[in-house]
């Protein structure tokens, strides 16, 4: 499953259809944007249209009053990403939440494409999401290590694959997650039997056709790339588990991902009610862009687009005061007068995700909106934010041990996982 750290290309490329009309949704062939698990290119001024996402892959908004159910049902603040609308769309949210009031269970289900070593802070943000979601519901999460995926898209040997799963393993256990309600498996060591029966269900289910509609592929792509779907969708019903779930519980599940891998759940909803399953619900994020800007292109070749969380702090200020883009004015005269860009400013974008006080949030973009706080200032409190994250991280994962990874990764019942 991919993360959030989706590369934005400015240039306009040719559109591709990302699903077809007998699925959920429209049929979507949207000229200058393309939003697909692999791809993801904005406008012709490379920025993405989320209420265009919305419309054409048919999923619903997450309005206030949502946001206010997920609080009052919890009797917890509902967490920031939700607050502010970077988890902002969804399908059947409300729907789990109807179940939840009922005093019925559901599951969390996310994941991590293996990919590099170092993950930066925007493939931190759906794993500290469903951190929040665990604590606040009580629920079980099942996290999926698609190490398989990243051998055959970033062509990766199979060992090589295998070894960045469990490196990532220790950065998402260093989030905090409790060991009794979170089973993490690789693709690799996990799939087989129960897992693999649904793979096969679902895969019967989807025409050659279908597939080329909803991903795009074309006939320079190798069957493997074909053949995944049906693994990323496997993880959506309790069926696929029997280690932790009875051949009688039917959960539903929630996923908590980037809207780029929507076209793997529209296929899977599709699906469900054919196999005897109840289909996914779920909650999707808009993407974290890159420092130069969200015409900017996040890349691992490029380790100025992003903060690390191997980063030092002097690695953080010399990234954010050199490389974030300010959507502040080209003289402190012409600042104070006319204020700052706050549409296309990377800091307050990026304090929007970490800073966890709205009021001060709100505070700054007033002031620097108005032109009475400048880029520097608003740049060294992000700065004091994204240091604090990261060296809360480092020392939270260098306490990772393997043995750790091997208790998250065992296949074992969990059963306290609802408590």
């Amino acid at each position: 499953m991919e993360e959030l750290n989706q590369n934005y290309q400015p240039k306009t490329l040719p559109s591709i259809p990302t699903f077809s009309a007998d699925m959920e949704g429209k049929s979507h062939e949207e000229e200058g944007q393309i939003v697909t698990p692999w791809q993801v290119t904005g406008d012709k001024s490379g920025k993405i249209d989320y209420d265009k996402l919305i419309d054409k892959f048919g999923c619903q908004r997450v309005d206030q009053s949502l946001v206010d159910r997920v609080a009052r049902v919890t009797g917890r603040p509902a967490h920031v990403f939700l607050r502010r609308g970077i988890f902002f769309s969804h399908r059947d949210f409300d729907e789990v939440l109807d179940l939840y009031e009922r005093g019925e269970k559901f599951y969390l289900y996310t994941g991590r494409g293996p990919s590099s070593e170092a993950l930066h802070l925007g493939h931190l943000v759906p794993f500290m999401f469903n951190k929040y979601l665990q604590d606040a519901f009580k629920v079980p999460l099942l996290i999926q290590l698609t190490d398989d995926e990243k051998c055959m898209w970033k062509n990766l040997s199979v060992e090589e694959s295998k070894r960045l799963a469990r490196e990532n393993a220790k950065d998402i256990i260093a989030c905090g997650f409790d060991v009794s309600k979170t089973f993490i498996f690789s693709d690799f060591d996990y799939v087989g039997g129960s897992f693999y029966k649904n793979m096969v269900k679902i895969g019967k289910c989807v025409t050659y056709n279908k597939v080329l509609g909803i991903f795009g592929f074309n006939g320079e792509d190798h069957i493997g790339k074909v053949s995944f779907p049906p693994v990323q969708a496997a993880p959506s019903f309790p069926s696929s588990f029997p280690h932790l779930f009875s051949a009688k519980d039917n959960f539903r599940s929630l996923i908590a991902c980037a809207i780029d891998q929507d076209p793997y759940f529209r296929m899977t909803r599709d699906v469900a009610p054919r196999i005897g399953c109840r289909k996914p619900a779920l909650l999707e994020s808009s993407f974290f862009p890159a420092l130069q800007g969200e015409t900017g292109k996040m890349s691992a070749s490029d380790p100025n687009s992003a903060i690390y969380v191997t980063d030092s702090a002097k690695d953080i200020k010399n990234k954010v005061n050199r490389y974030a883009f300010s959507g502040g004015q080209d003289s402190i005269e012409n600042h104070r007068k006319f204020g700052a860009n706050l549409e296309v400013d990377i800091p307050i974008k990026y304090l929007g995700f970490f800073l966890d006080d709205d009021a001060e949030l709100e505070h700054i973009r007033t002031e620097y909106g108005a032109g009475r706080m400048l880029t520097g200032e608003v740049k060294q409190r992000l700065i004091e934010v994204l240091t604090e994250i990261v060296e809360n991280h480092r020392s939270a994962r260098a306490a990772v041990t393997d043995e750790m990874v091997d208790a998250f990764m065992a296949v074992r019942p969990l059963p306290n996982m609802f408590s």
